[in-house]
C-alpha cells in the first residue's frame, strides 16, 4: 500500500508542476484533465502527509526512549507523544485504504430513474407514484432538479411506469443503491375485506451518459414521432411531439413524450438512450473482469428484492444489509438518507474486505 501512496504523491507533485506550464494552461482540454486528477488525488496526498508526520512524531519519541539520558517526565512525555501518534497512524492507515479504492467514475454524475409497476396490478401502480413522490422529495432535501421524462399514468393516478431525471452532483453516488425490486404491503384502498396485499414495483437507476462517452451511429437508429397519452385524456398532445428511438442492433426502445416540443423530446429520449446502453456496456466489462467482483449492495440487480415497506407494521426493511427501520412515514416521504449512508457504508466495507489482499 506504501509503494502505491509514494507513486501516488510522485504524480500528485508532477500534475501540480504540469499544471503550471503556460502550454497546459493555453490547452483547455489537458488543463481540464490534469485540474481533475488533481483535485482526486488531493484528499490521498494530504491523508498521507498526516500519516507519515505521526510515524516521524512516534519514532521521535522512540529516539527519546531508547536514550538511556533522559530523565523521567520527558520520558513520560515521550510515551505519551509515542501513543498518540500511534493511534493516529492506525486511523490514518484506515482513512488511507478507504480513499485508495477504485471510484465509481459516475458518482458525481446526474442519473436517470426508471420506477415500473410489477405485481399488483393497480395497488402496484399506486407504489409506484408512492415510490415517485419519496425519491422527488428526497431530491428536492438535496437541492436537487428532478423533471419527469416519460409517464404512463393510470385512472386512480397511478403509473404502470415513470422515468425521470434527477440533476444534481452526486445524485448518482446516492440513488445508485435503489435499483432492484421494492416490495409493499398494505391493505389496498379498493380492498373492502382490510386483507393485506403485497405488490412490487421495479426500480432502474442509470448514470446520465456524457456525449464524448458513447459514439452512436445515426445509422442504427430508428426514430418515430407519435402523439402523447395520458390517462383519462389528460397530458395529450394534439401534435406528434412524442419522440420513440429503436436502437437497431439491439432492438432496445426508448420513448419521451413530457415535453411539447418534438426537439427537447428527441433530445431527452437520447440522453436516455445513451446511459441506457453505457450501463450495458459496463455490465460487460464488470462480467469479463472476474476479480473486480462487485459488492452485493451495489450490484443494483434490477430482478433482486432489495427492500419492503410493511404499513401495517410501519416498517421498512432493506433486505440487502438487514437494515430494519420503524418510520416508514418519515422514510416515503423522502428521508432516505439512514437507509442510504447505511448501504453506503457496507459497500465500502465489502469493496475494503475484496480489496484486502492488494493491502
Amino acid at each position: 500500500m506504501f509503494e502505491k501512496l509514494e507513486k501516488i504523491k510522485e504524480r500528485f507533485e508532477e500534475v501540480y508542476r504540469l499544471l503550471q506550464l503556460p502550454e497546459t494552461v493555453s490547452d483547455q482540454e489537458l488543463y481540464r484533465d490534469l485540474n481533475k486528477e488533481y483535485k482526486n488525488l488531493t484528499p490521498v496526498v494530504e491523508e498521507f502527509d498526516r500519516y507519515l508526520a505521526s510515524k516521524r512524531e512516534a519514532e521521535e519519541a522512540d529516539e527519546i526512549l531508547s536514550d538511556p539520558d533522559s530523565d523521567e517526565d520527558f520520558r513520560e512525555m515521550a510515551r505519551e507523544q509515542k501513543e498518540e501518534a500511534l493511534a493516529a497512524m492506525q486511523s490514518g492507515e484506515e482513512e488511507l485504504k478507504i480513499l485508495l479504492l477504485p471510484k465509481d467514475e459516475d458518482d458525481d454524475k446526474s442519473v436517470i430513474m426508471e420506477i415500473r409497476a410489477g405485481a399488483g396490478g393497480e395497488e402496484a401502480a399506486l407504489f409506484a407514484a408512492d415510490l415517485y413522490r419519496m425519491y422527488s422529495m428526497y431530491a428536492a432535501a438535496q437541492n436537487w432538479k428532478t423533471e419527469v421524462v416519460n409517464e404512463n399514468e393510470t385512472e386512480l393516478g397511478g403509473y404502470k411506469e415513470i422515468s425521470f431525471m434527477v440533476e444534481g452532483k452526486g445524485a448518482y453516488s446516492r440513488l445508485k443503491y435503489e435499483s432492484g425490486v421494492h416490495r409493499v404491503q398494505r391493505v389496498p384502498e379498493t380492498e373492502a375485506q382490510g386483507r393485506i396485499q403485497t405488490s412490487t414495483c421495479t426500480v432502474a437507476t442509470l448514470a446520465e451518459a456524457e456525449d464524448v462517452e458513447l459514439e452512436i451511429n445515426p445509422k442504427d437508429l430508428q426514430i418515430d414521432t407519435f402523439r402523447s397519452s395520458g390517462a383519462g385524456g389528460q397530458h395529450v398532445n394534439k401534435t406528434e411531439s412524442a419522440i420513440r428511438i429503436t436502437y437497431l442492433p439491439t432492438g432496445l426502445v426508448v420513448e419521451c413524450q413530457d415535453e411539447r416540443s418534438q426537439y427537447k423530446n428527441k433530445d431527452r429520449a437520447m440522453k436516455i438512450l445513451r446511459s441506457k446502453l453505457l450501463e450495458e456496456k459496463k455490465q460487460e466489462q464488470q462480467g469479463k473482469i472476474a476479480e473486480e467482483r462487485r459488492s452485493q449492495v451495489g450490484t443494483g440487480d434490477r430482478s433482486e428484492r432489495i427492500r419492503t415497506y410493511n404499513f401495517p407494521q410501519g416498517r421498512v426493511t432493506d433486505h440487502r444489509i438487514n437494515l430494519t427501520l420503524y418510520r416508514i412515514e418519515s422514510i416515503m416521504n423522502g428521508d432516505l438518507n439512514e437507509i442510504i449512508d447505511s448501504l453506503a457504508t457496507a459497500d465500502r466495507a465489502e469493496k475494503l474486505r475484496a480489496a484486502g489482499t492488494e493491502f
